[in-house]
């Protein structure tokens, strides 16, 4: 792409966009530490980047509690995250930006002290990131081995990126993008390194994007597809991900999100690891 075309407009789903550089979402952890909710530092600090006609993709933000993996990451199932993120929304329509919100869960790349009651961090199946990661209260540690998502347990993950959707556009945001990419949740079931489930979301490629497209087709039920885009890392390696073939994977997850027609598809490139 020339730079000149860099300034052209862009149709995203309703939206024209005036020209075609879009803040991607950038991991802050600056919110509330008790609420997890977002503030005025937080509308100052997209109020600055935004520029009229031009794409917001705020930070990734939880999408439930077990969810979350990084202290003071924001939220976006309480009343009072969504409360929070309407300072966010005004600052960046006062500027003529579009507003999207990233939905976020980690899944194992979280810790036992972000759990409700302490519990073990989810995943596709119990096998843990190598290496450190932080806890709540900023110390070091050893990623823990995650349990599996139970199969019956699918479905109120799902609902949770749903409502998160629904919470953002009560918000005031113009939509948003599912995050599935850089080996959290929804990049944990896609990945044969990280899941060897033998129910109906492991298995064949089918099955494992079985999560996207469940995720996906809820958002976009409660939403509308063009308010909805996602976010995927054919060639990324954050968080132990990594697909030994990924063609094959990703070249069906890209057939079938078109399917869905969505208003956007965001990749990683193959030199970014995050």
């Amino acid at each position: 792409m020339t730079a000149k075309a860099l300034f052209q407009p862009i149709k995203i789903g309703p939206y024209t966009l005036k020209h075609r550089l879009a803040l991607a979402p950038l991991t802050r952890m600056r919110a509330e530490p008790t609420t997890l909710a977002v503030w005025q530092l937080n509308a100052d600090y997209y109020s600055q980047r935004t520029t009229d006609g031009g794409l917001m993709i705020c930070e990734a933000s939880q999408v439930m509690q077990e969810g979350q993996g990084s202290p003071n990451t924001p939220g976006c199932f309480s009343p009072a995250q969504t409360e929070g993120w309407k300072i966010v929304t005004k600052a960046i329509h006062d500027k003529g930006g579009i507003a999207f919100l990233q939905l976020w869960h980690v899944g194992r790349a979280s810790h036992s002290s972000f759990q409700p009651g302490g519990a073990l961090p989810v995943s596709a199946s119990p096998i843990a990131i190598k290496g450190k990661t932080r806890t709540a209260d900023g110390k070091v540690a050893e990623f823990e081995t995650p349990r599996a998502r139970e199969t019956s347990d699918i479905p109120r993950v799902v609902e949770a990126y749903k409502q998160g959707a629904l919470n953002a556009i009560a918000a005031g945001f113009d939509g948003v993008e599912i995050h599935g990419a850089n080996g959290y949740l929804i990049e944990q079931f896609m990945q044969s390194n990280s899941n060897q489930r033998t129910d109906a979301y492991g298995g064949s490629i089918e099955n494992r994007c079985r999560l996207l497209k469940e995720v996906t087709e809820a958002v976009i039920s409660a939403i509308g597809a063009e308010r909805t885009g996602v976010r995927l890392s054919p060639y990324g390696i954050s968080n132990d991900s990594g697909e030994a073939d990924p063609m094959p994977l990703y070249t069906y997850a890209i057939k079938m999100l078109a399917e869905l027609k969505i208003a956007y598809l965001h990749f990683v490139e193959p030199r970014s690891s995050g």
